[in-house]
């Protein structure tokens, strides 16, 4: 399985992505993206920005005083899912996720592939969406530890290695 962690600033501007594989069930950690298509996954992530502002505004989204929501499986894309955690500072964490060794926008029709693992992965199952949402808070807190640096300015680009590095080991730890 494949993965493309994106954090959207609130100007919709990229701050920080990192593309990463599973380490779960023999998994290397690589990601398995098509190499044609690997410029899709940031088209994709950001064609959901739509979806995540229509269900932040909405009034039925369950909110406790502005605080963080996981959005939970927010949109498909040809086999691709796409989760969401807003922040309260309306920033966006995104994870796209690729359940075959083929990249989203493959030539399948939006089907799954029979016999493959497209097939058995489900967004909604508890234990997936509890992965999820436990990356999502593990790399939130890394990311209060870093916007709290003084040298640290709204919407800029996280460069720094440590960040990378915790991001790589929370994926490394849940997904």
């Amino acid at each position: 399985m494949s993965y493309y962690f994106a954090i959207i600033g609130t100007k919709d501007n990229p701050l920080f992505e990192h593309e990463f594989g599973t380490s779960k069930q023999g998994g290397d950690g690589i990601a398995r993206f098509n190499t044609e298509l690997r410029h899709l996954n940031q088209f994709i992530v950001h064609s959901s920005l739509d979806i995540v502002e229509e269900i932040q505004w909405s009034s039925t989204t369950p909110t406790s005083g502005g605080a963080p929501m996981y959005l939970k499986h927010i949109d498909r894309f040809q086999g691709s899912y796409i989760s969401c955690f807003l922040t309260a500072g309306n920033v966006k964490f995104l994870l796209l996720t690729a359940p075959s060794a083929a990249a989203p926008g493959r030539a399948s029709g939006g089907l799954a592939t029979r016999g493959g693992l497209a097939t058995s992965y489900n967004p909604t199952a508890p234990a997936t969406e509890e992965a999820v949402k436990n990356f999502f808070l593990d790399v939130y807190d890394v990311w209060v530890k870093t916007i709290m640096n003084p040298f640290y300015h709204l919407d800029q680009r996280v460069t720094s290695p440590v960040f990378r590095q915790r991001v790589a080991g929370a994926a490394k730890k849940y997904l």
